[in-house]
This record gives structure tokens, sequence and C-alpha cells, in this order.
């Protein structure tokens, strides 16, 4: 395990905050977003859904923690939201799952998956309908901090940010885990400048369904794998390198699949992905501005509009959200404004189902912020941020 590199992680999450911060991680046109994003998409977190008439009654709302911080959280939070209002209520505490700092649904939305972010690194799978634990499983490495469902239903995916890996567990029927069937290990390209080792931060499956691909800070690389969805085995087919020392944290892609959009953590810049389905290729373009000035900022992840119009992107230390339109087909990001998050570094950002709210994770202040997305990819703050205990991710259904 790379000590220095999963200490360094934890220091960047107390930089600037309060005593209860914890470590970090493991979510145009001129109308609303509307149109329909894949299945594939939807599964990978990347864009937002969309249908036809607004969700009616309490929907739910899953946060997560870390259980072993001073003023964390002691599991999964529970709560639900007013789809209209954006409205959040709390109905408790899903426990005995240490430290989920992110998670994922499978998509029946029957199951919950979590990760447990320690150095004998875990998933759990939870079905929230009765509070029932279903399994846990390690993940064969240390700090996981991202997980995604394949969008088969029938395969998990996670990264190991402290040993620079990724892994792959089987899921059954029921929802629950089996035991892990691959685990690879990010061993080259070195690490660069100022990293020990690698860190890999997030593994996801592209909108084609023919490739996962993996983000690891600490190599500058994204990796993409074919998955045999047999065997639940990995196979590299492709490295895309940034330039060094831009440590990428989270790649998003755009709905027609042709692009993506990666957040780089460390040299606090953004780039347009081209990326070929065919091969599995992603060519990472030149860097981007953030829109947060000179200040000490750690891009943290991007969303897509399910119409492909516009991009958003969670400014930990700017406490902000870039607004980009998104043109030419997905290929370029045009720098919009920021918009003040209404909390303290934000960790985690996501859409609900039918894209018309944002929910923001503030780690540092504990709230969960809940912005409307209007015409034109505006954002409109909706009413004061939820209280919730060292808030790292927001997952509403």
């Amino acid at each position: 395990m790379d000590r220095g590199g999963w200490t360094r992680r934890r220091f960047v999450g107390t930089l600037t905050g309060t005593a209860t911060a914890a470590a970090l991680p493991a979510c145009g046109t001129e109308s609303e977003p509307t149109a329909a994003s894949t299945p594939e998409a939807s599964a990978s977190g990347s864009t937002a859904p969309s249908t036809s008439a607004r969700p009616t009654g309490p929907r739910p709302l899953y946060v997560g923690t870390y259980t072993t911080v001073e003023g964390g959280g002691t599991g999964i939070g529970l709560a639900t939201y007013d789809a209209g209002s954006g409205r959040i209520k709390s109905t408790g505490t899903l426990t005995r799952v240490a430290d989920p700092s992110y998670l994922a649904a499978h998509p029946d939305g029957r199951t919950l998956y979590a990760v447990n972010e320690r150095d004998d690194g875990a998933v759990t799978a939870v079905r929230p309908a009765d509070r029932t634990i279903l399994a846990s499983r390690s993940t064969g490495g240390a700090g996981p901090c991202h997980l995604s469902v394949h969008p088969g239903g029938r395969w998990l995916l996670s990264a190991n940010y402290g040993s620079g890996s990724v892994a792959v567990h089987p899921i059954d029927a029921s929802g629950s885990l089996g035991e892990r069937t691959d685990l690879v290990t990010h061993s080259s390209p070195a690490p660069g400048p100022g990293q020990q080792g690698p860190h890999a931060h997030q593994f996801v499956t592209s909108p084609d369904g023919g490739h996962v691909l993996a983000v690891d800070l600490g190599t500058d690389t994204v990796y993409t794998y074919r998955l045999n969805e047999r065997t639940g085995r990995l196979t590299e087919v492709a490295q895309a390198h940034t330039r060094p020392g831009a440590g990428p944290r989270h790649l998003t892609f755009h709905p027609k699949g042709r692009y993506a959009y990666l957040a780089n953590e460390v040299d606090n810049t953004v780039a347009v992905c081209a990326y070929d389905p065919d091969t599995g290729r992603l060519t990472v373009g030149e860097a981007q501005s953030t829109g947060t000035g000179s200040g000490t900022n750690y891009p943290a992840q991007f969303l897509v509009t399910s119409d492909g119009g516009y991009a958003y992107l969670a400014n930990r230390g700017h406490n902000s959200l870039t607004r980009y339109a998104v043109e030419a087909d997905g290929a370029r990001l045009r720098l919009l404004d920021t918009v003040p998050v209404s909390g303290d570094f934000p960790r985690q950002i996501a859409f609900s189902p039918d894209g018309r709210l944002l929910f923001a994770a503030n780690q540092k202040s504990s709230t969960v912020s809940v912005f409307q997305v209007g015409a034109n990819g505006s954002l409109k703050l909706a009413g004061e941020p939820f209280a919730s205990p060292v808030a790292v991710c927001a997952l509403p259904l």
C-alpha cells in the first residue's frame, strides 16, 4: 500500500477545514434537458436521464459519509426529497456499514452498493427497503473511493485509491455480491510528479457498454479495459495520458458517447477527451480553466445534462459549481460562469433522475445543497442546504 499517497489524500481533505473534515475519495440549447440518456450512460453516472413527467411524492436519497472521523456519520444516511421543490427530509440511518464514502445503485433500484473506504478496503451491498446488509466483500486493496454498476447489472466495478488498483465483483440475482473475480494494479507508467504510486480514483463503463475505464490520479493515466461479461476478467486495451502532474480524478461522458470530460484534481484544470468506441482509445485534449482563479482549488466531478447541452464541475476550495456550455456535438466546452455551492468542499454532485435537480455533497460543512436546473443551464439554490454529517456523496433516486 502507498502510505504516502493515502496520507496525502486525507491531508488534502482537511486543508483549511474544521475538525470534522474527512478523507478525499470515493456521481447548448436554450431549453431544459429533455432527451433521454442511454441506460449505459445512466449506469455510469455521467448524465442525467429525463422523463416526460416529473415524479410525484417523496423520492429516496442516500448520503455517504465517514464513520471513523470526528463529526462523521454512523452509516449510510437515509432521506427523501421532493422532486419539485428539492426539499430533503431525513428518515434515519442504515448502520453497520463502515466508511461508506461513495454509493451506487443497481439498475433495478432495489440494491445499493457502498465502498468501505478503509485500509482493508471492501464493498458492501445493502437492500434499503428492509435495511438488510446482503454482503460485504474485500476489494483486495486500500481506500476504495469509487464504484459503479456495469449496465447489465451483473458486475460491480470499484477503484482502490490507496493501492492504485481496480476490482470486479459479481452481482447475483438478489443483488448480493460474490467474491472478487479480478484485481488489476496500475503498475505502468511510473507515478507522476509528486506522486509515490498509482491512485485509482474512478472505474466506469463507457456509454456504448463495450469498455470500462479507470482514472488514476497517481500515474496521470486513464486505462481502458474490456470486461469479459462471462468471467468478470479485465483485459487492458489502451492508455491515455494527461500532462504530467495533472492528477486526473473523474471522467464523465457526453451522452452521444464520442467525447468525455476529465476533471484534473492536482493542477486545477479540465480537459475534453475524444473517445473511440471501437478501440476504447481515449485522446486527452488541452488543459482548460475551471474558472476558479488563482486560489487553491481541487476539481472533483463533472455532470452533463442528458441533452448534452451543459456541463457542471464541482470545485472544492473555490466552493462553487462551474457552468459550461457544451458545443460542437460535445467536442468543446465553453466556460460560462461559477455559481456558489452554498457549502464547503463540494466532494460530489448528482442529478435527480429527471435532471431537474442537482445535488451537491459538501464534505466540510456537512451539508447537501440542492439546485433547480432551469432553462439555459441556470442553477437556482432550492432552499437551505440539508444538514448531514460529513456529507461526501449524495445519491438521489
